[in-house]
């Protein structure tokens, strides 16, 4: 289990020694300097592969240089002392990345009518293959082999992806693809280990219901066109992520953790969205929808809109609407159930992600709402009081009844 504790406190209280203190730092400290040189690695290796191939431009310059940088890391690794093995790997995987990468942009470029099921083909058996190497026990360099195991699963899924696009499928085939690709993501990450594979699975995930996001100059974009059905997606992600990880071992546990984290985070956004334009529940759904056609004059095109505009306001005459009034309250009462819940569960990234949403939340409605209220902000105050107590007491009861030990002494902040 990871906790915050201040050591400094926990050595004056004499619950453990100076000396215990000193080992507890030092290994956060050596888990953050770690996670941030693996981070830069990565990027380096991603940024040079991509560049490399939009730089070099012809397949056969692409092929060959990557064929060098695969070479010379297998040189460095067979020959080089340990010291220098970062080298080895980092030239390895810049080679594979070129080999792969380059012929997955060169099948979608030229070669367009079967680039889609060479590459979900190709990338299967890359990443199937790599994976059976990474499970052996006589494979020594296990970071090159799962890291061509993620880059076969990106592949295979691109692939998939680009088929569908260019076969002009959409509907429940579509989702249907998101949700394999949730499960190869989740799959990659837990054998693997890479947390962040499995936590970038709640983007396909998301997209099954069309949330996603986009970016323009200066500007980023979230949307979720049903923002309800969202947050109960993402809430039964996160609820099954958090039971799996109180039942299996830690392994898996803290692959279970930052998913749920990131679906918390994913329902929050929606959340924000409903807060403000409210939701219509099912309208893009079971609604009905409306699509552009080519080859139409535009008074084709405005009495098509105005038969989607009809049918639209039919169906909201017997669809449930939450109002964006209603969100807003709804999400506070949530956040801060939430914040209590996660403080007690020592769910520090759930804890953390509902102060900052409820941050959030709060500087939007002053925007939005009351900024011009000046009675709302004595009546939120006052009442702020009051449940502040109401969750310390609590506390209290929570711990006494558990019968765990309240012996601690309070920090000079604590409000008692």
């Amino acid at each position: 289990m990871q906790a915050v504790a201040d050591t400094t406190l926990l050595v004056k209280d004499g619950i453990i020694t100076s000396e215990q203190a000193k080992t507890i730092e030092a290994r956060a400290r050596e888990t953050m300097v770690y996670l941030a040189i693996n981070a830069l690695l990565c990027f380096g290796i991603i940024a040079a592969t991509g560049g490399f191939i939009a730089w070099l431009g012809t397949p056969a310059s692409v092929a060959i240089t990557g064929l060098l940088f695969s070479g010379m890391g297998v040189l460095i690794l067979a020959y080089v002392s340990e010291m220098f093995r970062m080298f080895g790997n980092a030239s390895m995987l810049i080679g594979a990345g070129m080999l792969i990468g380059g012929a997955s942009v060169e099948l979608m470029s030229n070669y367009e009518q079967f680039a889609g099921a060479a590459m979900s083909a190709g990338g299967f058996i890359i990443a199937g293959g790599a994976a059976w190497f990474f499970m052996s026990e006589r494979v020594s360099a296990r970071f090159v082999v799962g890291s061509i195991t993620l880059m076969g699963v990106a592949m295979h899924l691109v692939g998939i992806a680009f088929f569908l696009d260019q076969a002009d499928i959409s509907g429940a085939p579509i989702s249907s693809f998101y949700l394999y690709a949730t499960a190869a993501l989740v799959m990659a990450g837990l054998l693997t280990d890479v947390r962040l594979v499995t936590a970038l699975a709640v983007i396909p995930f998301a997209q099954t219901l069309d949330t996603s996001t986009n970016y323009f100059h200066a500007a980023y974009a979230f949307y979720s066109p049903e923002t309800t059905l969202s947050i109960l997606q993402m809430a039964v992600l996160s609820a099954a992520c958090l039971w799996t990880a109180a039942q299996q071992p830690e392994r898996i546990a803290r692959h279970a953790r930052i998913l749920a984290v990131m679906a918390f985070l994913v329902a929050n956004l929606c959340a924000l969205v409903g807060s403000l334009w409210g939701d219509w529940i099912g309208e893009t759904i079971w609604g009905p929808t409306f699509r552009w056609e080519a080859n139409t004059t535009m008074e084709q095109q405005q009495a098509a809109w105005r038969e989607f505009e009809a049918a639209r306001a039919a169906f909201r005459e017997t669809a449930l609407y939450l109002s964006y009034n209603v969100y807003s309250v709804l999400w506070a009462v949530a956040l801060t159930a939430l914040i209590l819940w996660a403080a007690h569960k020592s769910q520090r990234g759930l804890f953390n992600a509902s102060l900052t949403f409820a941050g959030i939340h709060a500087y939007t409605q002053f925007f939005e709402s009351y900024y011009d209220q000046p009675l709302a902000y004595v009546i939120g105050g006052i009442a702020a009081i009051p449940i502040a107590w109401g969750m310390l007491r609590l506390d209290h009861w929570i711990v006494a009844t558990r019968g765990q030990n309240a012996s601690w002494k309070q920090p000079p902040s604590s409000p008692t």
